[in-house]
């Protein structure tokens, strides 16, 4: 039995559909039954349970061999990294309580950073927490998701633009679809491991938004362009698109960090994984819907 938590996002439900598609017992996490029922139409057991709670987490990680955990965005839930700081702790007493034997826990590129990076912040502080509180430790530091562009889908066909905060637009970065995400944990659940380990994981090539831009302009089968965004107008940007005013500064800073190449990979002592699906691949799923 593999525990797999955030299920009703990106990566958890691709790590719990890549078990199940392998005949695997998955238990699935979530915080009510209502979320938990697709899965359990498909042969998950279902455990409620709040990722906060500590109690709660350690009866969903008993007896499984092992689980894929993350701290699931709350932007909306005060101080983010006191959220996290708070998610890591219970994550960690359940893991020592539960004696789960192996994690599998969603990180980001540029997690080794102590400053300069933004909200992957967060993930810095769950990778301290959670650091060799179980016997076998993966943390998956995965690079720029592929589906931040998804927002852009239903327009880009209409507007003929492709706004950006990453700058400059011919600068490809390291970017990774959650389906790679969701393969590459489910195969370090499987593998025999010990101690703590650092994946770092990207698509199959690095993407600019000009290859973005290419990518929407053949999904939706007319001319699209990426521009470049000023960073005067983010925070409104941002704000409209329905961040919450208080996390706004941590995304700005991210993307600064982006752009002048403070998030990056720690590379010495880490496994570098590429992924198999392209930007162009994900893209045109996005568009498809």
């Amino acid at each position: 039995m593999y525990a797999v938590a955030g299920v009703s996002g990106n990566t958890g439900s691709a790590v719990a559909r890549t078990l199940l598609g392998q005949g695997l017992p998955v238990r699935v996490i979530v915080r009510s039954e209502a979320k938990g029922a697709a899965w359990a139409a498909q042969g998950a057991q279902v455990a409620v349970a709040e990722i906060s709670d500590a109690v709660a987490m350690t009866k969903a990680l008993s007896g499984v061999a092992g689980a894929y955990l993350l701290n699931p965005p709350a932007y909306g839930e005060g101080d983010t990294f006191a959220r996290a700081a708070q998610v890591a702790a219970a994550l960690g007493l359940a893991a020592s309580a539960s004696e789960v034997p192996k994690i599998v826990v969603l990180s980001s590129v540029g997690a080794h950073r102590d400053a300069g990076t933004g909200i992957i912040r967060a993930n810095a502080i769950v990778e301290q927490e959670l650091a060799g509180k179980a016997p076998s430790v993966v943390f998956v530091r995965a690079s720029y998701f592929m589906v931040n562009w998804a927002p852009m889908a239903g327009v880009v066909g209409i507007t003929g633009t492709l706004p950006s905060f990453l700058h400059p637009l011919d600068r490809a970065i390291p970017m990774v679809s959650p389906a790679d995400i969701g393969r590459v944990s489910a195969e370090a659940l499987l593998e025999d491991w010990s101690g703590t380990r650092i994946v770092e994981l990207e698509g199959p090539a690095h993407y600019s938004p000009n290859d973005a831009a290419a990518a929407f302009s053949k999904a939706v089968g007319s001319p699209v362009t990426a521009v470049a965004v000023p960073d005067t107008q983010w925070s409104s940007l941002m704000g409209m698109g329905g961040i919450p005013s208080p996390v706004i500064p941590h995304f700005i800073e991210m993307f600064h960090g982006l752009n002048n190449g403070t998030v990056d990979f720690e590379g010495a002592g880490a496994s570098h994984i590429y992924g198999r699906v392209t930007l162009e691949e994900e893209i045109a799923r996005l568009v498809k819907g």
